[in-house]
């Protein structure tokens, strides 16, 4: 999915959170999007996800063509006037996004029924999760609320790419996971990438893994990017390191 943000603007008072003034991210991208703490990359990703309306702009978004055609999805979508970019989006952006009084297979059984799926087609994609879960996730008998703060962000990340959407939305998805995990996400992440050729935005503080797997870098600071950094070959390293002086 093609994304484009026009004079994207939100306040919070006298404070501009986001102010982008164009940007494009192109289909089948990996962005990942850095900046220091208030830097506005959570208000942007809300701002995308239509959970906060924006004081001007708009975010238009473009679904692959050959598979929006097999889904009848409109060739391009305004999510701040359209529902239809719901059923190509997955998102993760903290706990709030789950219903913790379920458990971990009540919960993936829902996000399935509402994404058209069958008990048993679920039950099959879920199979694709098994090393990232870890023994720690099903099977647990006990609520998404009793999970570790590390369990529940599997399940959230889990549950945003279980209907294998067209666009992939994830805020610091590397919290909470121990070293091992953090791997088994990053080789999750750039294989579904690349079976399904999902665009995904990700936000994170950690530059290594970002830098290991996006194809550009976005660096935000006061609501701006400030600069847009081709990551071919992990080049953007070097550029990131000097700005947040590593």
């Amino acid at each position: 999915m093609r994304i484009q943000l026009e004079n994207l603007k939100k306040c919070f008072g006298d404070k501009t959170a986001v102010d982008i003034q164009n940007f494009t991210i192109n289909d089948g991208e990996i962005i990942g999007l850095v900046g220091n703490n208030g830097a506005g990359k959570t208000t942007l990703f809300r701002l995308m996800l239509d959970l906060l309306k924006a004081d001007e702009g708009n975010v238009k978004m473009f679904p692959n063509k050959q598979q929006a055609e097999n889904e009848d999805i409109p060739s391009e979508i305004n999510p701040s006037v359209s529902e239809d970019w719901k059923m190509l989006t997955g998102a993760y952006i903290d706990n709030s996004f789950l219903i913790d009084f379920l458990t971990a297979e009540e919960y993936f059984e829902f996000i399935g029924k509402v994404s058209g799926l069958s008990k048993e087609q679920t039950e099959e994609r879920l199979k694709d999760f098994e090393h990232f879960m870890n023994g720690e996730v099903l099977g647990q008998k006990k609520y998404i609320r009793d999970f570790s703060a590390g369990n529940k962000q599997k399940v959230g990340i889990i549950a945003a790419l279980l209907n294998r959407p067209q666009l992939v939305v994830l805020d610091e998805p590397f919290n909470f996971l121990d070293p091992s995990s953090q791997n088994q996400l990053k080789r999750l992440i750039t294989e579904f990438n690349q079976s399904t050729g999902a665009t995904v935005l990700i936000s994170s503080h950690n530059l290594q893994h970002t830098v290991e797997i996006s194809t550009h870098v976005a660096l935000l600071e006061h609501g701006v990017i400030i600069n847009d950094f081709d990551n071919t070959d992990g080049k953007a390293e070097e550029k990131l390191e000097e700005y947040f002086n590593i």
